[in-house]
């Protein structure tokens, strides 16, 4: 059960649309709401020894000011927070980013991400290093919200049949169940057969939800893609799927249909573990 989020803010853009999304489920399921921000100590760290004979900045300043600002992100989500009348605790702590995330994340039910953070503009990749970081070695569930993505409308359950996709499943009738809204389940299989099947299967799961959802297949596309098309189309508020499909191994070196999926959703997702 969804009793405590975890919201991992750098107070970037990105950071703050995933504060304002983690406020509005927080609030939703009647869940407590906590929040961290990491100040990244390696930064100060790499300009402590002097190379090639340059001595390093002052670096009180530097330390101070990643201190301070940490600091200010905590109050400003903390204020957000109070504001859609929750009880909310923040905290900034010192060391790598994704390592203090998952540490604390481990005492929540759910964990809340932005997807891009404050290096957006710097990167060449498609996900926030620490985002990605942190969907590697975490075991919670998490979110992972897009710019712009906001908890409106129905939820998308990506449905395979895999242990993953029924611990999704499980999550989704939850969460639809305690916020009042409806499922969608989309099956991407090679043959009717087997969507048939694999239909059959989530029907079991999803049981008489107050507000029933669309069912929707195809055989043809990239399964990532295809999912993306399915939130769009019945305007969903939240993507949720399995981390891993069969084998995490395999997927952490090759990528998954979840990290795309992640990569170009403009709906946040929900990786369930």
């Amino acid at each position: 059960m969804i009793e405590t989020l975890l919201l991992a803010t750098d107070g970037s853009e990105g950071g703050a649309a995933a504060e304002g999304f983690a406020v509005s489920l927080a609030k939703s399921l009647g869940a407590r709401l906590r929040g961290i921000t990491v100040i990244e100590t390696a930064r100060v760290q790499s300009l402590r020894a002097a190379t090639l004979g340059v001595a390093p900045p002052p670096l009180d300043a530097i330390e101070g000011f990643l201190k301070a600002r940490a600091d200010a992100v905590c109050q400003r989500f903390s204020e957000r927070a109070r504001a859609a009348g929750l009880d909310v605790e923040c905290e900034s702590v010192a060391g790598a980013a994704d390592d203090r995330i998952v540490e604390r994340g481990e005492h929540a039910d759910l964990v809340v991400i932005g997807r891009d953070g404050e290096s957006q503009a710097f990167r060449t990749g498609l996900i926030g290093p620490t985002a990605d970081a942190v969907l590697r070695k975490t075991t919670r569930p998490c979110v992972v919200v897009p710019p712009g993505a906001e908890l409106a409308g129905p939820l998308l359950l990506a449905f395979d049949g895999s242990p993953g996709s029924i611990l999704a499943a499980r999550v989704a009738v939850e969460i639809a169940t305690r916020i009042g809204t409806a499922v969608h389940v989309f099956v991407d299989s090679k043959d009717k057969g087997r969507a048939a099947a694999r239909f059959e299967e989530v029907r079991k799961i999803l049981g008489a939800l107050a507000t029933s959802g669309r069912e929707t297949s195809s055989t043809l596309g990239r399964p990532d893609v295809k999912i993306v098309d399915a939130a769009r189309s019945v305007r969903a508020g939240l993507i949720v799927m399995g981390a891993f499909a069969r084998n995490r191994i395999h997927e952490y070196f090759l990528g998954s249909n979840a990290s795309a999926v992640v990569r170009t959703s403009p709906v946040a997702v929900l990786l369930a573990r």
